[in-house]
C-alpha cells in the first residue's frame, strides 16, 4: 500500500503525520508526506519520503499575518490559502495514484484530496486533529464564529447552521472549490461543512474522553487518540536546557505556538506573572523578536525543546490552546493555562476546563496580575494535578497510532459505515483494543 499523507498548517498540523508515517513504515507500507516545504527537513529527519506542496514563502507569508489569529477573519484567510492549494495538490494526487494501492489521509483544509476522490474514486480518510471539526448540534464547538449558538435550543441550533451555510460558509467556499469542480464534470456543492468529511472513513485523533461522539458526527468516524509526536525521538535535549532545567524547581513553561510571531504581548505578561510569583519559566518561540529583552535570571528563552521531553521536567504550561500542545500537556499530566486567540482554540481550552484541568484567559485580559492569579489557582489547588495525572494515565501513544493506521489499511477494502465506528477505539493499557468499523 501507498500511502499519500497531506498535512496542512504548523509543526503541530504535520507531526501527528509523520507519526503515523513512521508507524505505516515499520508495518511495511510505502509512505509519502506531502506538505509544505517549510517542513522538509523534518521529513528527511524522519526518513519519510517528501512531496512540496506550495513554497515556503507561502509560509513564512501565513506567519507573518496577524490576521491569522483574528477570531473571525483567521477561518477566511485559512480556507483562503488551502483554495490555492487546492488544483496542485489535486495533481500531486492524481500522478501518484495506482487504483488498489494508493490511499490519502488529508485534513478537511485540503481540498484537493476531496475532489480527487470524487472526480477519480482515489481512497480518502479524512484525519481530524482537533474536534472542533465537527459540526454538531447536539454540542456544538466552542468557535468565533459560532458564539451565541450553544444558547438555542438543538432545533434552533440547526436553523443557525443552515443560515450560516447559505449566507457565509458556502459563499467562502463555493467559488473557488465549485468552480474547480465544474472543469472536471463535478455538479456544484453546498454546505461544505458536511461535505469535507470523506465517505469512505473519518479519523479522529484524539480520545472520547477528550471530546464524546455526537449522534449527528459523520456514521464511520473513528477516535484513535493522541498520536503526541513532538521530534523526541530525532532530537536531544539541549544540554543548555537541561541545565537551567537541573539547577532550581520545576518551570513554568510559556509558548504561544510554533507559528506565532506576534507573541510579545503574551512573553511579556509570562515575565511579569512569574515575577509576581517568584516562579521559573522557560519561554519557547521560534521567532526571538518576540521575547522581552533582558530576561531575568529565573526566565529562560529557547527556540525549541521537545513537549515529550520538557513537560515531565515542568509545573504548569501556559499556551495558546492548539491541540497538539494540548495534548502534550495532557500527556505530561500538567495544569494548562490557555490564551486562546482563533480557529480551535477556544473549543479545546473549554474541553480542558470541563475536565478540570485548566483554565482560560481571553487575549484581552491576558496581562502579568492575571495569568499569576490563574496559574496560582492552577498551582495551589492540588485536585487539579491529581486530575491532570489520572488523564495522563489514560493515554496510550503507541496504540492510538497502531488504530490510525489500521484505518488506512482498511480504507482500500471499505466496509459498511456503522454507528459503532464512533466508539473511542484508544484505550488505556489495561482495555483490550476494539474492532474498527468503517
Amino acid at each position: 500500500m501507498h500511502v499519500l499523507l497531506v498535512a496542512v498548517g504548523s509543526h503541530g498540523d504535520v507531526h501527528p503525520f509523520v507519526a503515523m508515517g513512521l508507524a505505516l513504515k515499520e508495518r511495511g507500507h510505502r509512505v509519502t508526506l506531502i506538505t509544505n516545504p517549510h517542513f522538509a527537513d523534518l521529513a528527511a529527519r524522519a526518513g519519510l519520503d517528501f512531496l512540496p506542496l506550495g513554497t515556503e514563502q507561502m509560509f513564512v507569508e501565513a506567519t507573518e499575518n496577524p490576521l491569522l489569529w483574528s477570531p473571525l477573519r483567521g477561518f477566511q484567510i485559512v480556507v483562503e490559502m488551502s483554495s490555492r492549494m487546492m488544483e496542485p495538490l489535486y495533481e500531486l494526487i492524481l500522478d501518484r495514484y495506482v487504483p488498489g494501492e494508493t490511499v490519502v489521509a488529508a485534513p478537511v483544509t485540503a481540498f484537493g484530496a476531496r475532489v480527487a476522490q470524487e472526480a477519480k474514486g482515489v481512497p480518502l480518510v479524512t484525519v481530524h486533529l482537533q474536534p472542533a471539526v465537527f459540526r454538531s448540534a447536539l454540542e456544538p464547538p466552542v468557535l468565533p464564529y459560532y458564539p451565541l449558538i450553544r444558547r438555542l435550543p438543538v432545533w434552533g441550533r440547526r436553523v443557525m447552521f443552515r443560515l450560516l451555510d447559505a449566507t457565509v460558509v458556502d459563499r467562502l467556499f463555493g467559488p473557488r472549490i465549485n468552480g474547480f469542480r465544474a472543469t472536471l464534470g463535478l455538479p456544484k456543492v453546498s454546505r461544505f461543512m458536511n461535505w469535507w468529511h470523506s465517505p469512505t472513513a473519518v479519523l479522529g485523533l484524539f480520545p472520547a474522553w477528550f471530546a464524546p461522539p455526537q449522534a449527528d458526527w459523520p456514521p464511520h468516524v473513528t477516535l484513535a487518540g493522541f498520536p503526541l509526536f513532538d521530534e523526541s525521538a530525532h532530537r536531544e535535549i539541549d544540554p543548555e536546557v537541561q541545565q537551567f532545567l537541573d539547577a532550581g524547581s520545576l518551570p513554568v513553561v510559556f509558548t504561544a505556538g510554533s507559528a506565532m510571531k506576534h507573541g510579545a504581548e503574551f512573553f511579556q505578561a509570562a515575565v511579569e506573572a512569574t515575577a509576581l510569583l517568584g516562579r521559573r519559566a522557560i519561554l519557547l518561540a521560534r521567532f526571538p523578536e518576540q521575547i522581552p529583552q533582558a530576561l531575568p535570571a529565573n526566565v529562560r528563552h529557547f527556540t525549541y525543546v521537545p513537549f515529550g521531553r520538557l513537560l515531565p521536567q515542568a509545573a504548569a504550561l501556559v499556551h495558546h490552546g492548539g491541540i497538539g500542545t494540548t495534548a502534550q500537556a495532557l500527556a505530561a499530566g500538567l495544569p494548562q493555562l490557555v490564551m486562546p486567540m482563533a480557529h480551535d482554540q477556544p473549543d479545546n481550552a473549554a474541553r480542558l476546563e470541563r475536565l478540570g484541568v485548566g483554565r482560560s484567559l481571553a487575549p484581552s485580559k491576558f496581562r502579568g496580575p492575571a495569568v499569576a492569579r490563574e496559574l496560582h489557582a492552577l498551582l495551589d489547588d492540588p485536585a487539579i494535578p491529581e486530575r491532570a495525572q489520572r488523564l495522563a494515565a489514560r493515554l496510550n501513544a503507541s496504540q492510538a497510532i497502531d488504530q490510525a493506521c489500521q484505518v488506512l489499511e482498511l480504507a482500500l477494502t471499505p466496509q459498511k459505515p456503522s454507528r459503532s465506528g464512533s466508539a473511542d477505539l484508544s484505550t488505556t493499557k489495561d482495555d483490550p483494543p476494539d474492532r474498527i468499523q468503517l
